[in-house]
């Protein structure tokens, strides 16, 4: 097997290590976690998810009231301190591998040889993600600079799928990643930008950024290149924070673009008056306008396409999220991690809001922050620039900004891919650091082309 074989190639060992090579230094001064269970803290004895409840009592709405008394419509809430209660135990850099969790769907799209019903396919994957999120209004932690997130997944298929991200800008926030299923060809390399605004009764989320698909193995005939798809993302909007129940709500406009096919699909968001919650509408089409299929239904229920050349076509389900099967990512033992990998920098604040003490995750991520500031002060002091160790400066002619600074071969050596993606960063258990983790990813982008 592949994997296994670009295993024993690498040095790995099974102690953990606590003392990962992370240039910007340790963050100090903790408090301890909150001392009850998740548990015991829990109604009537069973165990709660927080991200589910939401905690919009009178103190709650007090604290959002008075942030809210100090902004005016459109104004940018990325600088603004929210309250940890709406926050989810999570960083944004894991809340990507949302969209990740369905890689049956679209390893048989890749497998799929006619064109159309392909793109069909990479639709169907690319809406099947957005339904997994809290079911209370929750904002993911908002990751620090430098910060970074590795997964894995083992596939029912036998094969396992990578994932590296790392926060490259703290203002504006930047969540660069790559993810990858080398057995089956399957790259995704993106960057996530949210942009928060409050707009009075609500706030929004609006997601620039962009998303690329390549199927490596497929070569598009017009470019002599492996078949590319770019994916934009919804806009996100949470209503009713000062009055009403708070709720979170997808908007505005996705679009999914491949050599032939395009579909912009719309999220439409519920009227004053009139309108439904969470529906969607789009159809795909060519180049020349033709259209296909029309895709229709809830993007958080079940979504139904229908075949446009077909007169009186009757709409078929594209999608049930309540018969779906997410696969969640596996991510190393907390031991093993650095100090700047996302679960490990922010568990005191994580493990505050299982318990719901949200004085102690205030405290702990007040900690993290101004540690942050201070950094970031050592370094406008020292004439020193900040430079990401995963990620690279796209070259020209790129759909991205930032690319993983490693070059993973093409072809169908993918003993030869899995060694190349597993030297970045530790991401399998028993992975190590190694002294080129803390270079700048540029200089090691650098040294391998000189190779």
């Amino acid at each position: 097997m592949a994997i296994s074989k670009a295993l024993k190639s690498l040095s790995v060992h099974t102690s953990g290590t606590s003392g990962a090579p992370d240039s910007e230094g340790d963050v100090t001064g903790s408090v301890g976690s909150a001392s009850c269970s998740v548990g015991k803290c829990a109604s009537q004895g069973q165990s709660l998810d927080t991200d589910d409840i939401d905690e919009n009592d009178e103190s709650g709405q007090n604290i959002i009231l008075s942030i809210i008394s100090q902004l005016k419509p459109g104004s940018d809430l990325t600088r603004i301190t929210l309250p940890t209660f709406i926050l989810e135990k999570k960083s944004m850099l894991e809340r990507i591998t949302n969209q990740l969790q369905y890689p049956d769907i679209i390893i048989d799209a890749h497998s799929e040889p006619d064109e159309l019903e392909r793109f069909v396919k990479i639709v169907k994957w690319y809406l099947a993600g957005w339904h997994i999120a809290p079911k209370a209004v929750k904002k993911p932690l908002n990751p620090v600079l430098g910060e970074y997130f590795t997964a894995y997944w083992d596939l029912p298929n036998k094969q396992q799928a990578f994932y590296v991200a790392e926060q490259t800008s703290h203002h504006p926030p930047k969540s660069l990643y790559f993810y990858m299923i080398p057995e089956s060809n399957i790259r995704v390399d993106g960057t996530t930008i949210p942009r928060s605004r409050f707009l009075g009764n609500s706030t929004a989320a609006m997601m620039e950024g962009l998303s690329v698909l390549q199927f490596l193995d497929i070569i598009d005939p017009a470019t002599g290149k492996p078949e590319k798809y770019t994916l934009t993302q919804p806009n996100m909007y949470a209503r009713g924070i000062l009055f009403g129940k708070m709720r979170l709500e997808l908007g505005d406009h996705m679009i999914i673009k491949g050599p032939n096919y395009h579909v912009d699909i719309e999220f439409k968001t519920k009227g004053f008056i009139s309108g439904t919650y969470d529906a969607i509408e789009g159809v795909v089409k060519d180049y020349n306008d033709n259209s296909f299929y029309e895709i229709t239904g809830k993007w958080n229920d079940v979504m139904y396409i229908k075949d446009l050349r077909t007169k009186n076509a009757t709409p078929k389900v594209l999608f049930d999220v309540r018969l779906g099967n997410s696969l969640k990512p596996k991510v190393r033992p907390l031991e093993e991690q650095g100090e700047f990998e996302s679960r490990k920098l922010w568990k005191k604040v994580t493990d505050a809001l299982a318990v719901r003490d949200h004085k102690v995750a205030t405290e702990e991520k007040f900690k993290i922050e101004d540690y942050q500031r201070a950094l970031a002060k050592k370094r406008a002091e020292d004439g020193v620039e900040f430079h990401p160790k995963l990620f690279r400066p796209s070259t020209l002619g790129e759909d991205l900004e930032y690319y993983i600074y490693k070059n993973i071969p093409l072809g169908d050596d993918h003993e030869a891919q899995i060694r190349a993606i597993l030297e970045i960063a530790p991401i399998l258990p028993g992975q190590f650091f190694t002294e080129k983790f803390g270079i700048p990813a540029y200089e090691k982008h650098e040294l391998q082309q000189r190779e």
